[in-house]
């Protein structure tokens, strides 16, 4: 093997494209003559029935070509994942406000958003449900309430010395990729049909454009070279935008471009789904949890979705690091009318641990003591390693990691220091907390722990690599090239990673689930493995064989008729799960983490900063260590974001408000801590036989941003000492810190 093919620190494939601006996206890539360029008519009313739509202003508008309705369907209206409730194209019920109600082609991207303006609906409003409350109290939901238990939740909290109930509200998010949704579908010979698209599902789209035009899968081509950032928005959302393209080329006959505006995006594309959590904790004198009942309730919107899976992760994860001998986690799954909720990075899993850290912070609260030992004192150990879905915790790291963190951040000197500076300041006032992270790996989903690679070695050495993820910036593909240089013992840049396309690697799942490097890692290795047998085989044959170089043994074994190309598969062992029962091994491992921020905020504005953060996270083996500490770093800032500045908010009939940057403040480098100590956590390894003992590394980081929320609480609470628990809600805008504070003070 090459030594240091794989557990380097080497830049991203493209970092110099990027750098350079000479990356290719949809947008960029020349448009074919006779292009057609898209947009929807969005609805501009709520819950209604559509009585009739007025479109000959549209038909009349200048540049236009064409427009289409639900009735120019020639197969399945739908773009939904599982189950197929979410229409392309309204056909009679609106459902929210921004649904798609017809679709425009033009002969610019200027004409065609100009004339979808011009559309007149005729509606009978409808009730709209817009909140938790408002659902909850109709009894809407997306499917039945799920309950997840074990032990006898009732009898634990009874017998508990302490018992505690209280509430934390989640708000929703919004991914903010930088580049918007996009797709270009060009026409081919017999039915054929090729699509360019932003997406991280490219199967999903070959799959819904043929069952809305009436074709067959291997009619339908979708390739992806790279995304401008996607974090779950693209999983399901991009089928819009690549389905109407594919629409329109089968209309017309020819090619069709969908670059969505970025008002429309926002407000007619899913979101991470609001939460709102409730807990009934029974405990000792220890802080130690006897019994919880922990009730979870998300706005999921008008449609199915993916908020099944979410909700499921959502109750995997409301344990995070602790043990619960008897717990009761119960689920409602509600419908609403609004655009609906989609998958973002963490799926479900930062709800949860959000929920489960406020019991912890209250525990400490209630008892006067330090929360990070409240945390030590309910983690998972030796007898007290099964979680709520019954999965025995195996590879918990969490105590030593935890310890690592503490030790060498300075955790008990910076906690007096910051008990030091409550005291002696009246106005400013700070707040200090570790919360660890335990993230499951693998999709819940079972069947979607599958993947496929395509190695094709040439004549002179050189090495094409295809496999089923996507790249929207994460760096899967260096680190995939890295892993099949490894097998060859070849330098990383003779492995040439093309676009991932279905018609070389098929029925691929989505790249997802922080599994991307996992699943298409260990395919792509056991394509190249094969290869290399091959290669091996023939030069134990040849007596002067160990002087040839890998382009010389790839020359001679071409003109021996050696097979130069494979393909590989790799399905995930070991992991089951019975959703009925909510319970088995929906994982195959769990990744862990840990961080300590310090907070200041300001008791007249409500305005706060983070001032430092240190970060401890294992990645077990890293495969490039340069990439996961970014990973680790743009994870976190995304998830204080969510907890902080991003605050989604609807009128009564469900529109979004906060549509644009001007109204939506995701982080800048402004709010970037001043100090941001992060380091890859030196003993991590992965005691699964994953890629060279890797871990997955997408989304548990931005669970780590749970700290910041937890500081916060700490830092509200010193604004009115003696008086409790705070009640802080996230985000935590400066209207929220100084209501917080108001009602702590105001109590007796």
């Amino acid at each position: 093997m090459a030594e240091g093919a794989v557990h380097r620190p080497l830049p991203h494939d493209s970092a110099d494209l990027h750098v350079a601006g000479t990356a290719t996206y949809v947008d960029d890539i020349p448009e074919p003559p006779g292009v057609l360029h898209l947009a929807f008519g969005h609805s501009a009313e709520g819950h209604s029935t559509l009585v009739s739509l007025d479109l000959e202003a549209v038909r009349a508008a200048a540049g236009v070509v064409a427009v289409f309705t639900a009735a120019d369907i020639p197969g399945e209206n739908n773009v939904g994942p599982v189950v197929h409730d979410d229409r392309l194209l309204a056909d009679g019920e609106i459902l929210y406000p921004g649904q798609p109600l017809f679709l425009v082609a033009a002969t610019s991207t200027l004409a065609a958003r100009r004339a979808a303006r011009l559309g007149k609906a005729v509606v009978e409003p409808r009730r709209a449900l817009v909140t938790i409350a408002d659902a909850q109290a109709a009894g809407a939901e997306i499917e039945a309430t799920q309950t997840m238990a074990r032990g006898d939740a009732d009898a634990g909290l009874a017998a508990a010395p302490h018992r505690l109930t209280g509430s934390v509200d989640m708000g929703g998010q919004e991914h903010f990729y930088l580049e918007g949704q996009a797709a270009l579908a060009v026409p081919g010979e017999q039915g054929q049909l090729f699509i360019i698209s932003s997406t991280q599902h490219p199967s999903e789209i070959q799959h819904l454009a043929a069952r809305l035009l009436r074709r067959s899968h291997a009619q339908i081509v979708v390739e992806v070279r790279r995304m401008g950032g996607a974090f779950g928005g693209k999983e399901t959302q991009a089928a819009a935008f690549a389905v109407a393209c594919a629409l329109v080329v089968a209309k017309t006959g020819r090619p069709a471009k969908f670059r969505a505006d970025r008002d429309d995006d926002m407000g007619s594309t899913g979101k991470r789904h609001d939460f709102a959590a409730h807990y009934d904790v029974g405990f000792d004198g220890d802080g130690r949890i006897e019994g919880i009942r922990l009730t979870l309730a998300s706005r999921c919107g008008a449609t199915v979705d993916l908020s099944p899976a979410i909700n499921d992760r959502a109750m995997f994860h409301a344990d995070n690091c602790y043990y619960l001998p008897a717990v009761e986690i119960v689920s409602h799954r509600l419908r609403t009318n609004t655009v609906s909720n989609t998958a973002f990075r963490g799926f479900g899993g930062p709800q949860g641990m959000m929920a489960i850290e406020r019991v912890m912070d209250a525990i400490a609260s209630a008892l006067g003591g330090d929360p990070l030992e409240i945390r030590r004192a309910n983690l998972y150990g030796p007898g007290r390693d099964v979680t709520p879905y019954r999965m025995q915790v195996t590879d918990n790291v969490a105590p030593e990691l935890i310890d690592d963190l503490a030790g060498r951040a300075g955790y008990a000197d910076r906690r007096a220091e910051v008990e030091g500076f409550n005291a002696g300041h009246t106005i400013l006032k700070k707040g200090l907390a570790l919360t660890p992270v335990k993230f499951g790996i693998s999709f819940t989903t079972t069947h979607l722990n599958q993947a496929g690679g395509l190695v094709l070695v040439y004549a002179d050495g050189s090495v094409h690599l295809n496999h089923g993820g996507t790249e929207m910036g994460q760096g899967l593909h260096i680190k995939i090239a890295q892993v099949v240089a490894d097998v060859f013992a070849i330098p990383v840049d003779a492995v040439k990673v093309s676009a991932t396309r279905t018609d070389k690697v098929p029925n691929t799942s989505a790249t997802a689930a922080s599994s991307g490097a996992d699943l298409n890692g260990m395919a792509a290795k056991n394509a190249a493995e094969t290869i290399r047998k091959r290669l091996d085989a023939f030069a134990a044959t040849e007596p002067d064989s160990a002087s040839w170089t890998f382009p010389e043994l790839c020359r001679r074994a071409h003109l021996a008729r050696i097979s130069l190309s494979a393909t590989g598969f790799y399905a995930t062992p070991d992991i089951h799960y019975d959703r009925a029962t909510h319970s088995g091994r929906p994982f195959l491992y769990f990744a862990y983490g840990a961080a300590l921020s310090e907070v200041v905020i300001d008791t007249l504005t409500g305005e706060h900063r983070v001032l430092a953060v240190d970060i401890l996270h294992d990645v077990g083996r890293s495969l490039n260590p340069a990439i996961d500490l970014g990973q680790i770093e743009g994870g976190f800032i995304q998830g204080m974001g969510w907890l902080t500045t991003e605050e989604l908010v609807f009128d009564n009939r469900g529109r979004l408000l906060t549509h644009a940057p001007s109204t939506y403040k995701i982080p800048t480098a402004n709010d970037r801590p001043a100090r941001m100590d992060i380091a890859i956590w030196e003993r991590g390894r992965n005691q699964e036989p994953t890629i060279h003992r890797s871990k997955a590394v997408g989304e548990p980081p931005l669970m780590l941003a749970i700290s910041v929320f937890s500081a916060l609480t700490q830092a509200v609470a010193a604004a009115a000492p003696g008086k409790g628990f705070p009640k802080l809600d996230a985000p935590t805008t400066p209207e929220r810190v100084l209501a917080a504070i108001d009602e702590l003070r105001a109590r007796d």
